[in-house]
């Protein structure tokens, strides 16, 4: 297929994505034989503490291991929804666990950082059965799961409680992440972290120092959900001020939901999301 031709056929799946519910488009336009899947495993006793396990159908022996966290504004989202994801890295090589956790009205922050911190630590025990490295371990996250992913990575609380540290991550990835968001505009998430009353401590950006691990940054340039110069690029500036290692990509054809969208094979043209992901795991030292 042409690529002319090929912008016409992804620009029509756009224009049935929004008619019809994109995430389960998506994942019906998801090839199926690149990965085995391992569904609802147990990492916890409520019935939000389980994850899925997307492990390469080729897989090379040690392979790294991803941890994935999905968005939803904290009140929304399950992981079944996420095979695309899953779907994709498994495609490169990647073991992928994608978790659900506890939401609002269930939990408040910070409920679901420490079910993150479960998940990670079930991951970290027991994803040798599964073909990865347990020491090749990176957690990726988009927009509130990219809230998720960087708290366990730079706010050493929360893995301290399940008897690891964030020095033990080879790596995170945020996609459309909010890092910074005192005071809170949107007001569906405003009770989850008890507005106006937010404590200081819940934001990222406050939590930066230079033993952090290596990051990767990517946001939509034209993002109106989640300030990218704000969020990204503050965050960005602070690591880099600190002297980790962090890479920033902003792309210009995708808005805050179509970058992670655009990880699925029927939208790659939108940005490269997938290849930076797969190259900024395949160049971290220790790789």
């Amino acid at each position: 297929m042409s690529s002319k031709l090929l912008q016409v056929f992804t620009l029509a799946v756009a224009a049935f994505l929004a008619a019809c519910s994109p995430i389960k488009v998506l994942n019906a336009l998801t090839p199926s034989s690149t990965f085995t899947k391992t569904a609802s495993i147990a990492y916890g006793d409520d019935p939000r503490q389980k994850l899925d396990i997307y492990r390469p159908v080729a897989a090379a022996p040690n392979a790294p291991v991803v941890v994935f966290f999905y968005g939803g504004s904290w009140n929304s989202g399950a992981k079944d929804d996420y095979g695309f994801v899953g779907e994709a890295l498994a495609s490169r090589g990647i073991v992928v666990v994608i978790a659900d956790y506890r939401l609002y009205p269930q939990v408040r922050y910070p409920s679901f950082l420490q079910d993150g911190a479960q998940a990670v630590a079930w991951t970290r025990q027991h994803i040798a059965e599964y073909g990865a490295d347990p020491t090749q371990l990176y957690l990726m996250g988009h927009s509130s799961g990219a809230y998720n992913a960087s708290m366990l990575a730079l706010d050493a609380r929360w893995l301290n409680e399940v008897n690891l540290a964030p020095s033990m991550l080879k790596g995170w990835i945020g996609l459309a992440g909010p890092y910074d968001f005192l005071p809170i505009e949107n007001r569906d998430v405003r009770p989850v972290f008890f507005f106006p009353n937010s404590p200081p401590d819940s934001q990222p950006i406050n939590h930066v120092d230079h033993g952090a691990p290596p990051s990767l940054l990517i946001a939509s340039a034209s993002d109106t959900l989640v300030n990218p110069t704000r969020n990204t690029g503050g965050l960005a500036k602070k690591l880099h001020d600190a002297g980790v290692p962090v890479e920033v990509f902003y792309f210009t054809k995708t808005n805050h939901a179509t970058l992670v969208a655009s990880i699925a094979k029927p939208l790659r043209w939108l940005a490269p999301v997938l290849d930076r992901v797969t190259a900024f795991i395949q160049s971290t030292p220790g790789q």
